[in-house]
């Protein structure tokens, strides 16, 4: 299947697709802040380059895009219909990563927390409560 915009179309909206500074990933960052944590943000001094860091605690805090990390939910299932090979590839790579990264944090002493871009439009009831939870010993004592 031939797709709907030309190159040059193409281009410019892949080159539009942030890897840093999302929409979720700034919602998250609030979040953690207005919990009373300091971060850190993209380390790129650790494994998977990090989305948030917090050094003091030995806690990191991924942000992952449902697509491009392929969550269950319905924005995670999409796939593409043209250059369908490419994206598959391009993606299972991505969960791969996924999978490799957080073990090589964990075995450097690093316990890590996954946000879901999905998650981040029920803030309240999908992300606070994990970012709660996986704070608690940090908000009291920074």
């Amino acid at each position: 299947m031939a797709d709907v915009h030309s190159p040059e179309q193409r281009s410019y909206n892949m080159s539009r697709i942030r890897n840093k500074d999302t929409k979720p990933e700034l919602i998250v960052r609030s979040l953690v802040h207005q919990m009373g944590c300091r971060f850190r943000l993209h380390c790129k001094d650790l494994p998977g380059k990090p989305d948030l860091v917090l050094p003091r605690h030995r806690k990191i805090i991924f942000v992952h895009g449902c697509f491009w990390h392929m969550h269950r939910c319905r924005y995670g299932r999409v796939t593409p219909k043209t250059n369908a090979e490419f994206w598959l590839e391009k993606r299972t790579a991505n969960v791969e990563r996924d999978r490799r990264i957080p073990k090589q944090l964990r075995r450097a002493g690093w316990q890590t927390l996954v946000i879901w871009e999905c998650w981040t439009r029920e803030p309240e009831v999908k992300v606070i409560p994990r970012l709660e939870e996986f704070l608690a010993d940090t908000t009291t004592s920074e």
